[in-house]
């Protein structure tokens, strides 16, 4: 048995929905991810208090939390992002047993589609096939200069995340940051995404696990599941409007924790547990990197540089901090624009 294990709230009875899995009435299950479910991993989610990377950042005085990952942000000041790159790098991970109750779900051809919001790429790491996935957000496995987009070696960025150094440009024209092909704030998503998104009217379950659903446009994902059809909540607390209808059922605990409430009502814990051991093994050895500063060190690290090297006067930079903040919120009152 699990210690302190979810707490479940639901109209409709917690072992229903699993026999319906099991005996073949839902076989299209869409879900949708986000930080929570890897932090086990190792990887602080963003907003919970205390612990959530944006608390964590504050030792920098961004202007606000979420600039780090602001494109407009990252345009003049990328050294925050890369000081805490080698800390939150996949490299350093290895998949979690949500990841790998994911793969089980592609495995049983029960996985309709994975909309992941999360960069770390571990959902493939744990077997997800990649064409029953779509990171919205982008990933970790190429890079590209954010100014003229020319492409940027391996090798060197590797070694620049391993340093907590800002890689540049290798074009001498040009010389602007080199940025991961991840989604900044103020960029668009993936055409997929358009496309993608009508899947969750398809979906006979859709699971929603780890995400406060905040974030446009994937926020609006469980919205578009039919009215009658059960959606499912695994978070360590109510979000969107999961719940509200009639045939959901939220589980409000962490997400390691609930998915194992979920295969034991399927009767495949064990199964679940050997697929994860498989998981993790597969990912080899990884001590060369989990060596590396934890991400307090590298906030440390950066916080205690970062005024000198700016080197703005008060002024300027309350300016700078009043722009930002207007145009973050600008860009979270709607969804980005789709290429």
């Amino acid at each position: 048995m699990i210690s302190n294990p979810p707490t479940k709230t639901s109209n409709l009875g917690y072992q229903v929905l699993a026999d319906r899995i099991t005996n073949g009435q839902i076989t299209r299950i869409v879900v949708l991810t986000g930080a929570g479910i890897s932090t086990s991993a190792g990887i602080p989610d963003f907003r919970t208090p205390g612990t959530g990377l944006y608390d964590k950042l504050a030792p920098l005085n961004l202007p606000y939390p979420e600039a780090i990952f602001s494109i407009s942000y990252f345009t003049h000041t990328p050294e925050p992002f890369y000081a805490i790159a080698r800390a939150r790098h996949p490299g350093n991970l290895k998949p979690t047993i949500s990841h790998a109750f994911l793969a089980l779900l592609a495995k049983k051809n029960l996985l309709h589609f994975l909309f992941t919001q999360n960069i770390d790429g571990l959902e493939e790491d744990a077997g997800v096939p990649v064409d029953k996935l779509l990171w919205t957000h982008g990933n970790w496995k190429s890079q590209h200069c954010h100014k003229c987009h020319a492409e940027y070696p391996d090798d060197l960025m590797k070694n620049a995340i391993r340093a907590g150094e800002v890689p540049y440009c290798l074009k001498t024209e040009c010389g602007a940051a080199v940025k991961p092909d991840v989604v900044f704030f103020g960029q668009s998503l993936p055409a997929e995404f358009e496309d993608r998104q009508k899947m969750a009217a398809e979906a006979d379950l859709m699971l929603v696990m780890g995400t406060s659903l905040k974030v446009a446009p994937c926020s609006q994902l469980p919205r578009l599941v039919k009215e009658g059809v059960p959606r499912i909540l695994i978070n360590m607390e109510g979000a969107g409007d999961m719940g509200n209808r009639g045939q959901d059922l939220c589980i409000l605990g962490t997400c390691d924790n609930g998915v194992r409430e979920l295969a034991d009502a399927l009767g495949w814990r064990d199964e679940l547990e050997t697929l994860w051991k498989d998981a993790v093994d597969a990912k080899g050895d990884i001590k060369e990197l989990e060596d590396g500063p934890t991400l307090d060190e590298c906030i440390a690290k950066i916080a205690s540089t970062m005024n000198d090297k700016m080197k703005i006067s008060n002024g300027h930079k309350r300016m700078l901090e009043n722009h930002l903040s207007s145009k973050f919120a600008q860009m979270m009152a709607k969804p980005p624009a789709q290429s």
